[in-house]
């Protein structure tokens, strides 16, 4: 299939594209790699009267160290970020995840905020923002504001932008020190989406007990799931096989997972089971090997 008729503008500054979104308002669509949008658009999943090329904002492109966070601007390419020595050094976590989305013909052309502002529950990289506690920056003609990952997701393909508004940039911030991370998911094949995967990172204090600890999920629910309880019991404790174990089975109480034609959410909830054990054993290996 082929999109409905559209009008389309490629403007040169953010301020253009701003003022075209606030005189269109939800007839708009901001376009970034289009990875997402336009298979919507050919299927008429998604109708827009009207396209707004980002392409030409180079101002939103890149990634930079600025007070203790990585700032990555929400048109750069998920391949640069995947290759870029900084994210592999301040955010080992999001650098990890890089391959698994889709394949680098894909990751070419598609962008950090083209991924966030979809909002796929079965995206990896909404993942990644929850899990690093990631900020994301809102601009429209009215000014700009900062959201928390948690604040911007709010439901399946949904997010707290306002129709006038852009996502420009992402604040990542950087890992305390003591750290051990872990992201794996399960797919029928390389590239697919996956059927369940998760995100995981924890700190060690100086006695080897874990002071702080993450898990979010991928599609095991309407967006992103963080297990926040499952998290919690594993704070003050060895991370033994036990304390995992009793992590996992929390973690099955927080996700709900809905099943497709390639599984059951009993097997979702299976797999979730495992990939927190083995995350958690990587992350905890990872986090002892970077005690002093």
């Amino acid at each position: 299939m082929k999109p409905s008729a559209f009008d389309y503008y490629a403007p040169d500054t953010v301020e253009e594209a701003l003022a075209l979104l606030a005189e269109h308002g939800s007839d708009a669509k901001p376009l970034a790699g289009g990875q997402s949008l336009i298979p919507a658009m050919n299927f008429r999943v998604l109708q827009s009267a009207l396209l707004v090329d980002l392409n030409r904002l180079t101002t939103l492109d890149g990634i930079r160290h600025i007070d203790g966070e990585l700032r990555i601007g929400a048109m750069t390419r998920q391949r640069r970020i995947e290759r870029d020595s900084l994210v592999k050094q301040l955010a080992p976590l999001l650098h990890e995840t890089m391959p698994y989305i889709a394949h680098p013909q894909i990751r070419n052309r598609g962008t950090l905020g083209g991924s966030l502002v979809h909002a796929d529950p079965a995206a990896e990289l909404p993942v990644i923002a929850i899990a690093l506690n990631a900020r994301l920056r809102a601009q429209s003609v009215a000014g700009e504001r900062w959201l928390t990952a948690q604040e911007f997701f709010l439901d399946m393909f949904t997010t707290a932008l306002q129709p006038d508004e852009l996502l420009v940039e992402i604040a990542f911030p950087v890992l305390p020190s003591r750290v051990g991370w872990s992201f794996m998911e399960f797919a029928r094949r390389h590239g697919d989406y996956a059927l369940v995967g998760i995100a995981a990172w924890i700190a060690l204090d100086d006695r080897g007990l874990c002071r702080e600890a993450h898990l979010v999920y991928l599609n095991a629910g309407n967006g992103p799931i963080a297990a926040r309880s499952a998290a919690q019991l594993l704070q003050g404790q060895e991370i033994s096989i036990e304390a995992i174990e009793a992590a996992a089975a929390a973690a099955d109480r927080e996700i709900d997972p809905t099943g497709n034609v390639h599984c059951t959410p009993a097997y979702q909830r299976h797999l979730a089971h495992i990939l927190t054990r083995r995350a958690l054993l990587q992350a905890n290996a990872r986090a002892k090997a970077n005690l002093p």
